[in-house]
């Protein structure tokens, strides 16, 4: 990157109206947007079906793909190996319960069934008795699960996990999963877009058909055992006057972390990672050595690795977002 191209991207997301979804991620977020259906918000991705542009600055209108093309490990981090964009997040807003499905791991993705895709939910929004389902209840097998499909009760096989805001679920590849009506998520993911529905809750789409089911393919991803924890027990990373920091999720593919700012909150780091940033209810401003940019409230910024110092600071009293980073 050369100074001109080294600063904090603002992205303009692209919105999916998936029939399940809701239209709250426009007023949630104070979007001008026209009325319609918004179930998910692609805020950082660069996949062809869902492009991220820049909205600010010398590059206004650039795609993500494009940025990684041109500046590689500058953008992504000396850490990266990678010709795209690692990750994908996204908000989610469903109005209704999403299908049971589930993805493949990377052994899966290696043998050639669909693309590997673990992911982490971040719960920004939950009614009053909100859920989700993740994982499958003990003693559950592949003979059981399928008795149980045939007599229409999937839902029995799976394991229900009261949620509230502020909550962050871990779904690796091989869970089985369903998110639950009224939630509205952060979900930071691999870049994947493959997705094995197994029941859909006897919806049907615009022409009056059912969705299309994977059973095939999900068979051969599902985990029949699968002990590891599903929501994540925050760790604090960092609290001073002024800061806070607390780790959500680390996994192998990305970590997910909070920040809390009453003052400015100088980052310096070794460039081994490109860092985002969900700024949530609160406008904050990023200060670097390019200058300074305002993030308004619900909006996501992408700094590059080659900005190894950065400043947050709170345009108002309090700032709260979320950083997402990959481990080196």
């Amino acid at each position: 990157m050369n100074s001109s191209s080294q600063y904090p991207f603002i992205l303009e997301p692209s919105y999916k109206d998936y029939i399940w979804g809701g239209s709250r991620i426009p007023a949630f977020f104070n979007r001008r947007q026209p009325d319609g259906i918004y179930a998910e918000s692609w805020e950082l991705s660069d996949r062809p079906e869902g492009m991220s542009h820049v909205a600010n600055g010398a590059l206004k209108g650039e795609s993500l793909a494009a940025l990684v093309t041109r500046f590689g490990s500058k953008l992504l981090g000396h850490g990266i190996r990678s010709s795209s964009f690692p990750l994908l997040v996204k908000l989610i807003d469903a109005r209704e319960r999403l299908s049971i499905q589930v993805h493949p791991d990377d052994e899966k993705a290696a043998q050639g069934i669909g693309e590997a895709k673990t992911e982490a939910w971040h719960i920004l929004d939950a009614p009053s008795g909100g859920r989700v389902f993740a994982g499958l209840k003990p003693g559950t097998d592949e003979t059981s699960f399928l008795k149980a499909r045939n007599e229409n009760r999937l839902e029995d096989t799976l394991q229900a996990i009261p949620v509230t805001t502020g909550d962050t679920i871990f779904i690796p590849g091989g869970r089985v999963h369903a998110i639950c009506e009224g939630l509205m998520i952060l979900e930071v993911q691999q870049n994947s877009n493959t997705t094995y529905r197994v029941y859909d809750w006897g919806r049907v789409d615009k022409s009056g058909k059912p969705r299309e089911l994977h059973w095939e393919q999900a068979l051969k991803v599902i985990r029949w055992t699968d002990p590891a924890p599903v929501k994540t027990t925050p760790r604090s990373t960092l609290d001073k006057p002024g800061t806070r920091v607390t780790e959500l999720v680390v996994s192998p593919y990305f970590r997910l972390e909070k920040i809390e700012i009453t003052a400015p909150f100088c980052v310096h780091h070794d460039g081994a990672s490109f860092h985002a940033l969900f700024t949530g209810r609160d406008d904050i401003q990023v200060m670097s050595e390019a200058g300074v940019e305002r993030v308004e409230r619900g909006r996501t910024c992408l700094i590059p690795a080659a900005l190894d110092r950065y400043t947050l600071k709170p345009a108002g009293k309090l700032a709260t977002l979320l950083r997402i980073t990959v481990p080196a």
